[in-house]
């Protein structure tokens, strides 16, 4: 559980460090999971997709984030 939970502060954190190089449909879908603290079906909902495509975005951009912070190390830089 607290696993989760950490992932979850660290991808905020990265998300907020790196939000600017997202689309525009990305940085809502992150607000809504990460911010408004939505399920992936509520959130499903409001953007008219499947819950899959939910997922299936919000891990790409899981991945982007990691990315960008192994490439550049912006928010490791901050700590």
């Amino acid at each position: 559980m607290e696993e989760v939970f950490e992932k979850r502060v660290y991808m905020a954190q990265l998300f907020d460090t790196y939000r600017n190089m997202l689309t525009e449909k990305q940085i809502t879908s992150m607000e809504l999971y990460l911010n408004e603290d939505m399920s992936l079906t509520e959130i499903a909902q409001s953007m008219g997709v499947s819950r899959q495509a939910v997922f299936d975005l919000l891990k790409r951009v899981e991945g982007q984030l990691e990315k960008y912070e192994a490439k550049l190390h912006i928010f490791q830089d901050k700590r």
